[in-house]
Order: structure tokens, then C-alpha cells, then sequence
């Protein structure tokens, strides 16, 4: 692998979020994961939920070879060609077909702290037009919490980001909660990970009586 598609953050965290996702999903799904990278995750977790079928996604196809090449090296064949999905587009994928089933699963890692505000909207909304009935979204990443202190790596992260892009930055958990409250979605489980990282898990919010 050339290093521009390898990413050793990837390679720590696999594991541990593959962890979570296996206590969590039943044994066979559809899942989409959104801003797949270098596609690391989706090779490692379809090797090991061979019941699930994948959909890497990304807003842009640089990465493209390099999610085929590790679904090749992991050996896994429920994992569909990456399409190009942009979150702030109306309709997901923004080319080719679009989605006409629902998905059991929508994951999306270190994306909401290296892309604009707007985007996390974007997430929740197409999260809770293409999740099933009983789907879950599923984010990982650095988060800022209200009332827990912020570890020395995280602050020292969200000021580079910050340096390199203006729109960037780590994101407090209550504000993407509030964000996702809007489109239907509610924080159901909160799981604390290596390297200060949180893995989070979004339900559709409970129908009124």
C-alpha cells in the first residue's frame, strides 16, 4: 500500500471500534459507511461481520483503488463498489443510482471534526431518510463534552485543525445531539474509546403515544 492509502490512526482503531459494532448488530444487515478514506474500516469490519453487506461511500473517488485494494487483501466479497456521496446533497449517492433500501447500519468515522459545521447535518438528515425502521448511525471521533474535562491531546488537536481550516474543529457532543434531535435522532449509547475518541450511537427518536 503506497502511504497515501494507509492510515495508521485506521489501523489503531479498528479493533476496538469492531469491538463495539460486534455487541451491537445482529448477525446480518446492510450497512453504508460514509467518508470511507482509505477503506481500512469497511475491509476489517466485512472480514469480520461476513453476514453484512458494505457500501464504502465517499465525497470524493481519490481513495476509490485504495478501498478496493484492502477489500482485496482482506479477502471479503460483501463489500459493493464505493460510490461518490457527498452528506450535504439531497440525495444520496449524489452519482448513479440512488439508495432504495434502507440500512441497517450507518457509519461514519473521523469525519465531523475535518469538514464544515453544515455537514453535520447532512449526516443526520441522510442518516434518518436511509436508516431502517430500527437502523442506527453510528459516529466515531474526538468530541468536546460539557461538564468532562478535555484531555491535552484533543485541545491541542482542535487548535490544529483549526489553523489549517477555519470550519474545522473537534465538535461538542451536545451540539451534534441537538443537531440530530432535529432530524429524528436521539444519543442512545455512549462508549468510551482509546486516544480520547467516543464512539456514538444514534436511534431513531421513540414514535409519541
Amino acid at each position: 500500500m503506497q502511504n497515501a492509502s494507509y492510515s495508521p490512526a485506521a489501523e489503531r482503531n479498528r479493533q476496538p471500534i469492531l469491538q463495539v459494532l460486534n455487541a451491537l448488530l445482529p448477525s446480518t444487515g446492510r450497512a453504508l459507511e460514509v467518508a470511507s478514506g482509505t477503506g481500512q474500516h469497511v475491509a476489517w469490519f466485512a472480514a469480520a461481520l461476513p453476514g453484512w453487506t458494505w457500501q464504502p461511500s465517499d465525497a470524493q473517488d481519490a481513495q476509490f483503488e485504495a478501498i478496493a485494494a484492502w477489500c482485496t487483501k482482506a479477502g471479503v466479497r460483501n463489500v459493493l463498489p464505493p460510490v461518490l456521496l457527498d452528506v450535504l446533497e439531497p440525495r444520496w449517492p449524489h452519482q448513479g443510482p440512488a439508495f432504495d433500501t434502507p440500512f441497517d447500519l450507518i457509519y461514519c468515522a473521523n469525519m465531523l471534526h475535518i469538514a464544515p459545521w453544515a455537514c453535520c447535518a447532512g449526516l443526520m438528515q441522510g442518516a434518518a431518510r436511509h436508516l431502517a425502521a430500527n437502523g442506527r448511525l453510528v459516529t466515531y471521533g474526538p468530541y468536546l463534552e460539557n461538564g468532562v474535562p478535555t484531555a491535552p491531546s484533543n485541545r491541542d488537536f482542535d487548535a490544529s485543525l483549526r489553523e489549517r481550516h477555519p470550519a474545522w474543529g473537534i465538535r461538542r457532543l451536545e451540539d451534534v445531539a441537538q443537531v440530530a434531535a432535529a432530524a429524528g435522532l436521539h444519543l442512545a449509547a455512549r462508549h468510551a474509546l482509546p486516544a480520547n475518541n467516543l464512539l456514538l450511537v444514534w436511534n431513531r427518536q421513540p414514535s409519541s403515544p
